[in-house]
């Protein structure tokens, strides 16, 4: 990606806006993940008001991106702006020995010390229920061996994770994509999901709230989506396949896990799974309708023989269209989702 350049009026307004304290503070913290006013205001001692003044000045200036959730707002560096290169540029030389920083920054570890609370309250609430659906079937490390292998070690520009839940594969693939997102339509989940990425250091990465069948999100976006352990909660798994496929960028590819056909009622009685498993005649079929071209697929079996031994099946499929030249790449950035 080229450098851009900027004509006079736009680099002095944008040096005017990052020129101020409190600013140049925010975007310093929100360098190190996304924030609500609340939490800002915790970590720079200053009234919500003052603060929410500075956001909307630099949200003016594409600084930085608002993105609601329910009741709450969730600020973050705007990655695909014109001026991102000289805010990290910027960013990259504050003395991070610096008093004000230095204790920006120990607080901002207090709040996501809070975060990750809340997360781990929630994840312990539910992890009955998914240590149990994991016993049916073989080890998680396995897949994630089998996918890492299936989707290969070639750098990709854009990732998105549908159904995000942890955002377990985003911090998977966190070396292998440019920037990665994660859509989920579970607040908590997502608080989960960023409190795991920010433990395991992955910065390239975010999660928003959205909804699989009308995803916050441009087409033509993403060199990779994928779609682990969602399917069989959907009541048209069908309609997320083309949602997944309208995402993808030509020679894009969508990875798909979930369950072969099985006959294990209690995930349907006790978890909610509208769907028990699917035949590859299935997902081939709605691949075909999404315009899509299945490349590969490979089943996991449990190893046991066992009525109750779900086998574990990954599908993958390819945007068929071919990219011309690198300069015929939508020029609408993937980060900039429709709010």
């Amino acid at each position: 990606m080229s450098t851009p350049d900027f004509h006079l009026d736009t680099m002095v307004d944008l040096l005017k806006t990052i020129a101020e304290p409190t600013r140049l503070r925010i975007l310093k913290l929100l360098a190190e993940g996304d924030l609500t006013v609340s939490e800002l205001t915790t970590i720079l001692g200053q009234s919500q008001p003052r603060v929410s003044r500075h956001l909307k000045l630099m949200l003016d200036s594409r600084l930085i991106k608002r993105q609601q959730e329910g009741s709450w707002a969730l600020f973050r560096l705007s990655r695909d702006a014109a001026g991102d290169v000289l805010v990290q540029e910027l960013l990259g030389r504050i003395d991070q020995t610096d008093e004000t920083i230095r204790k920006d920054s120990e607080r901002l570890l207090e709040v996501k010390a809070l975060r990750r609370e809340k997360a781990s309250r929630y994840f312990t609430r539910n992890a009955a229920s998914w240590d149990e659906i994991r016993s049916h079937h073989v080890a998680d490390e396995l897949v994630e061996e089998a996918l890492s292998a299936l989707i290969g070690d070639k750098p990709v520009r854009y990732m998105l994770d549908l159904g995000t839940g942890t955002g377990r594969l985003l911090e998977l693939f966190a070396d292998l994509y440019q920037y990665g997102i994660g859509i989920d339509s579970n607040r908590d989940m997502l608080n989960v999901a960023r409190a795991n990425l920010d433990a395991a250091g992955v910065r390239n990465a975010e999660v928003r709230l959205g909804d699989v069948y009308n995803l916050p999100i441009p087409r033509d976006g993403f060199d990779l989506v994928t779609i682990h352990q969602v399917l069989h909660y959907l009541d048209d798994p069908s309609a997320a396949i083309r949602q997944a496929a309208r995402a993808l960028r030509p020679g894009g590819r969508l990875v798909i896990v979930d369950f072969a056909p099985h006959h294990l009622d209690l995930l349907r009685e006790e978890h909610a799974h509208q769907r028990l498993g699917f035949a590859d005649a299935d997902i081939e079929g709605w691949f075909e309708k999404a315009e899509l071209e299945p490349v590969q697929s490979r089943a996991l079996a449990a190893g046991k023989v066992d009525p109750d031994q779900l086998t574990v099946k990954i599908w993958v499929a390819r945007d068929p269209r071919v990219e011309i030249a690198e300069e015929d790449q939508s020029t609408q950035s993937p980060l900039e989702y429709v709010a």
